[in-house]
């Protein structure tokens, strides 16, 4: 076949969006399957660091299969294969008593949301000068409350079909637990929208290019790396950056980024928010009766979340890819390279600040958490909105 057909095939608008959409998707949710793995491994380590252990450092690189005469260790990397192949190879075990069908169906439930929110996520600038998110939604934010609420299901359904009474009591615990959270993350996002003008991720990260990170009061306008051979052009930038209103907007929007991120962490079921699991109280709540792939599917599951609520909190709060004086993708394939792992950097920071505070604090009590979230959260954001639109309306630039 003719070359110049299939490349004229292949630009054809319809077909380019096809294939490139396919071959991001592909890519990325590869390496979100590898940052989760790694996730779990250091997960262990960091745990290990705390308690003031070793961890993993056993299971490395069977050399003596291929003849040597001792293994490789290599820091205990092999746990994250034997992880999988373990709970491979385990008995899928199913009680007599469980409704089968949805006992079947809620690991999925739980697995599947955070992939989805995934699509969303602007996980770089540009390469080749293909957009680096593989689906830009108007209301990317609504789309990601609305996904997310969504694993709750597969919670509550894993805990009323395993017809065993501390999976059930988990899965109410989830419910309860999601709704008191939920209404604080949304309310959480209504400052940014009244600042942004945006509820797409893509649009609110290319403001805070422009405009600087929402949670930094201020911000150098125009200040790059080649204005830096150029002292008057420093000046300028620096005293452009100056804004009453942006000093202002500071701390409602760091009570945003505070409101949401703890709700991220009780959306994810991450302590001190682990109620629905609480292996003290219940053995292992919700999941306490799966096996093998089953409950492989709650605990990547987990740690999917916990990367898509890192990705939000990243795109929305911490400038997204962008870093100080760099450029993005549009200035050549390296910087492009430079924004994806900025983003990978920053999700990777925040897994690591959510491993640190499961090992770190301990469990709310159920009276505590909900008091948190209705008594605590809820008012504030709510008074947040109040606090951004007076300054929005009162202090200009």
């Amino acid at each position: 076949m003719d070359t110049s057909l299939i490349i004229h095939f292949l630009t054809i608008p319809w077909v380019f969006l096809l294939w490139t959409t396919a071959l991001k998707s592909f890519i990325f949710l590869n390496i979100v399957i590898i940052v989760v793995s790694v996730t779990v491994f250091a997960e262990r380590k960091v745990s290990a660091f705390i308690q003031d252990r070793i961890g993993p450092n056993r299971v490395g690189i069977p050399l003596t299969l291929l003849g040597a005469k001792k293994d490789s260790f290599f820091w205990g990397l092999g746990q994250m294969v034997a992880d999988p192949i373990k709970l491979l190879t385990k008995e899928n075990f199913v009680p007599a008593g469980v409704n089968k069908f949805y006992f079947w169906l809620a690991p999925k439930l739980v697995m599947i949301p955070p992939i989805l929110i995934l699509a969303v996520l602007p996980f770089g600038s540009t390469l080749f000068g293909i957009s680096m998110t593989i689906c830009s939604l108007n209301i990317g934010i609504l789309y990601i409350f609305a996904i997310a609420s969504l694993s709750v299901y597969g919670i509550t359904l894993a805990g009323w079909a395993s017809n065993s009474k501390f999976p059930f009591i988990g899965g109410i615990r989830s419910s309860s637990q999601m709704i008191s959270y939920e209404l604080s993350l949304g309310l959480s996002i209504v400052p940014v929208f009244m600042i942004c003008g945006s509820l797409n991720l893509n649009e609110i990260v290319d403001w805070q290019v422009t405009n600087g990170w929402l949670i930094s009061p201020y911000w150098p306008k125009g200040l790059s790396v080649a204005s830096l051979l150029h002292p008057s052009d420093v000046i300028h930038a620096l005293i452009a950056g100056i804004s009453i209103q942006r000093l202002l907007l500071w701390f409602p929007l760091l009570v945003s980024f505070i409101i949401f991120t703890v709700s991220i962490f009780a959306e994810t079921n991450r302590l001190p928010f682990d109620l629905p699991e609480a292996e003290q109280e219940l053995v292992g709540g919700y999941h306490t009766e799966y096996a093998s792939m089953n409950f492989a599917l709650f605990f990547l599951g987990e740690y999917a979340a916990m990367f898509a609520g890192s990705g939000a909190i990243v795109s929305i709060f911490l400038g997204g890819w962008s870093l100080p004086f760099i450029p993005d993708g549009s200035h050549g394939f390296l910087w492009g390279l430079v924004n994806i792992l900025a983003f990978f950097a920053k999700v990777s920071l925040l897994l690591l600040f959510f491993i640190w505070v499961r090992w770190t604090l301990p469990r709310f009590r159920y009276d505590q958490l909900m008091k948190l979230g209705w008594l605590g959260f809820f008012p504030i954001a709510l008074g947040n909105i109040f606090v951004t639109a007076v300054i929005l309306a009162l202090v200009h630039h």
